[in-house]
């Protein structure tokens, strides 16, 4: 009974407005009431919740897409790849998908991802031909994989809430898969290119050379090798990485490109400590809630029902894909870690599933949510940059999450995909 007063005042506080990180912390405590525990494991559950040394890289790879955002990075990255491509069908629109992959090695945020592409490439896809609905299904697709293109805030979370997984094993796990991703959905853009008879209108005066592009991108290009291979070869440590990530965006931004003024650097602080502030906020007041459900004993027998339903392997996967786009349709990848990997972890064990690979395929379905309308974080961003309304985009964006439940399924019957990599560089 105290179990359902829990979800269901979580449910109400959410559809209320009431912030997702403020809710979960009053639907917990009131459980804890109601269970006649005592209030101070309100506080002790707050403090453990945001005490684990890997959530330390969480404001600095916040801190370093803020830079990367603000030395202009996303425009030379364009403007590289636009020339590496070429100017033909749906050539622009391929670009602004490898674009975001790239910056997703950085940032590690989707609706950021999607933000900092689509102020760089609209309006160059809309003079190349483009509609601007399918502009926007195509930006908030791409960013979707950001969150499996390692750096990747969600991953971070995953790593510190599931015994057994490191940081840098799920990062090597993602890496794959995530790029497994982008692909499928260049595909299904170019297809649709071609079809529609999108891009190849820029005029010959337009397209840019290959070498001076690259001169002008390669600091760019650099940022995720110096993040994963500083990683790799044992310089330093995941957290350590995001602290080396900042600085190298600063260097590049001051020194190189010299676009940073000092009002710049206020602001990016700013606006990283803001965000940080929110997600370990939510991080500290989901301790609460996950602490309530273990100790009023709500997670095992859902656990226990779910396995009980003799779906199979398989078929426990498809019932759990369809709950984490639905759900991934109106809550970030963190949340969503936060609120359900208490009863999804005990599935995973009752089918001895690999728990980095299920983190993967956890965190791919959650991607998909995030730009699947009616509440995708990532499409909200997008269409609010290429000014159209959300249900423009259904005729576009559905071919896209088509691709993308496609590089889904190979992960989930061929793992490794996923896993290959980590065990060949000895980080599981």
């Amino acid at each position: 009974m105290i179990g359902a007063i829990l979800f269901l005042t979580f449910l109400v506080l959410l559809l209320g407005g009431i912030p997702i990180g403020v809710a979960l912390g009053l639907a917990g405590a009131l459980a804890i009431l109601l269970a006649d525990q005592s209030i101070l494991a309100m506080p002790t559950n707050v403090y453990a919740g945001i005490a684990k040394y890997p959530l330390i890289a969480i404001p600095m790879f916040v801190l370093v897409g803020s830079v990367f955002d603000r030395t202009g990075v996303a425009l030379r990255l364009v403007r590289f790849a636009t020339a590496l491509v070429g100017a033909g069908r749906g050539a622009l629109a391929s670009v602004s998908v490898l674009v975001a992959m790239v910056i997703g090695g950085i940032s590690g945020s989707g609706p950021a991802t999607s933000a900092a592409v689509g102020q760089v490439v609209t309006r160059s896809m809309v003079a190349d031909g483009y509609p601007r609905p399918f502009i926007a299904a195509t930006v908030a697709a791409a960013a979707a994989t950001d969150i499996l293109i390692p750096p990747s805030i969600a991953f971070i979370i995953y790593a510190v809430l599931v015994p057994g997984v490191s940081v840098p094993a799920i990062f090597m796990a993602g890496m794959f898969p995530g790029i497994l991703a982008g692909c499928a959905i260049i595909v299904a853009v170019l297809i649709l290119s071609f079809i529609n008879g999108f891009g190849g209108k820029a005029r010959a005066e337009e397209r840019l050379q290959v070498w001076q592009t690259f001169k002008e991108a390669i600091w760019g290009l650099m940022a995720p090798v110096v993040i994963l291979g500083g990683m790799r070869i044992g310089a330093f440590t995941p957290t350590e990485a995001a602290v080396m990530a900042v600085f190298y965006g600063l260097f590049v931004g001051v020194v190189v490109y010299r676009t940073l003024t000092w009002r710049d650097m206020y602001e990016m602080l700013v606006e990283a400590g803001e965000l940080s502030a929110v997600i370990l906020i939510v991080v500290a007041l989901a301790s609460v809630f996950a602490w309530s459900t273990s100790t009023l004993g709500i997670v095992q027998p859902v656990a226990t029902w779910i396995v009980g339903l003799g779906l199979g392997e398989y078929g426990t996967i498809a019932l759990l894909m369809i709950v984490l786009i639905f759900i991934g349709m109106f809550l970030d990848g963190v949340s969503t870690f936060l609120i359900l990997l208490p009863v999804l972890i005990p599935i995973a064990n009752a089918f001895q599933w690999d728990l980095t690979w299920f983190g993967v395929i956890l965190t791919m379905k959650i991607a998909i949510g995030q730009f699947t309308p009616p509440m995708a974080v990532n499409l909200m961003v997008s269409c609010r940059i290429a000014g159209v309304s959300m249900e423009t985009t259904i005729p576009w964006v559905i071919w896209m999450i088509l691709a993308m439940f496609v590089s889904l399924a190979l992960v989930v019957v061929f793992p490794d995909i996923a896993l290959w990599l980590p065990r060949a560089l000895g980080t599981m």
